[in-house]
């Protein structure tokens, strides 16, 4: 049975298993049917995108004009993982919004009080991830492959797991042996871990770090998959703004229900944002507003009064 805070599109959804896919083994699904589930994570509160994170929650902080959660869905699309019975999402601070982005497109794990950290956060989910291995995603990572679609560009994560293992998407990080690496890379927002690691984790505040992946490291069951396109966290305003610059490419990047009548250099201008002014390396959030003596340089507009440096 469903409740308010841990809901899907239908009860039902959550006993059925679509087959149809699963038997066309070219498809992603087929792979996805065999035992694997996706929970994309976006409780955090985002601290460090504050004040931005006063408005919305960090997985609806919009870049190249696209909710990041709504890319990260889109990306388990991409492997064939859809609807509430293969795919979850949790939320909790501003929680009712992530909500209502997600409708019936995810299993929704709402977490009452503090967001439970991401061993917690899936730990909640162990009845729904019930002994399959789970692949789990960062709302706020930013992944962009210019030679392979999303999903298909982390694909590897998946191909000839053995179901025992933890994996890690990474890159190569700057210092191989800085702390937070993983032999020699930095997380790139994916893990895929087994059923046999998640069924003991409980729905209590902890890290997958701590909880699951050093042990695994430690126990010789952690492994890397490189992951060839670029990665942000978007967890500061820099990364934030450097991830929503490169989704603009070399240009701007201009939804149809803007409007421009100023100056706008290497930016991105949401839905409905009115630009009079000049910005130069900018995100204009939908709705807000550059009047026509401002000039506005390596900044986020929220509103008409909320400007946000991000050097």
């Amino acid at each position: 049975m469903t409740g308010p805070d841990d809901r899907a599109a239908r009860p039902d959804d959550l006993a059925a298993r679509p087959d149809d896919r699963a038997a066309r083994p070219d498809h992603p699904a087929a792979r996805a049917e065999d035992g694997i589930c996706a929970v994309v994570l976006a409780a955090g509160e985002g601290t460090r995108l504050r004040p931005l994170t006063e408005r919305l929650p960090k997985a609806l902080c919009p870049v190249g004009n696209v909710a990041l959660l709504d890319r990260a869905l889109a990306r388990l699309t991409g492997l064939g993982l859809t609807g509430p019975q293969q795919v979850a999402v949790n939320a909790c601070y501003l929680g009712e919004q992530v909500v209502e982005q997600v409708g019936d497109r995810a299993r929704l794990s709402v977490e009452p009080g503090s967001p439970l950290g991401t061993a917690g956060g899936v730990g909640r989910l162990r009845d729904w991830i019930a002994g399959r291995g789970v692949l789990v995603g960062n709302a706020d990572a930013y992944l962009a492959d210019p030679t392979t679609a999303p999903g298909p560009d982390i694909a590897a994560l998946l191909d000839g797991w053995d179901g025992e293992s933890v994996r890690l998407l990474g890159q190569p990080a700057s210092d191989p042996r800085a702390p937070g690496t993983f032999d020699g890379h930095v997380f790139t927002g994916f893990s895929l871990l087994p059923w046999r690691l998640v069924r003991n984790l409980p729905p209590a505040f902890g890290d997958l770090v701590r909880a699951v992946w050093r042990p695994a490291e430690a126990a010789g069951r952690l492994s890397v998959v490189p992951y060839r396109g670029t990665f942000y966290d978007t967890g500061t305003p820099a990364d934030y703004l450097a991830a929503n610059l490169h989704a603009a490419g070399d240009g701007c990047l201009v939804d149809p229900a803007a409007s421009v009548t100023g100056d706008c250099r290497r930016s991105v201008v949401g839905a409905g944002a009115t630009v009079r002014g000049t910005v130069t390396h900018c995100v204009v959030w939908p709705g807000a507003t550059v009047e026509a003596d401002e000039r506005l340089s390596d900044a986020i507009r929220v509103g008409a009064d909320l400007t946000v440096p991000a050097t």
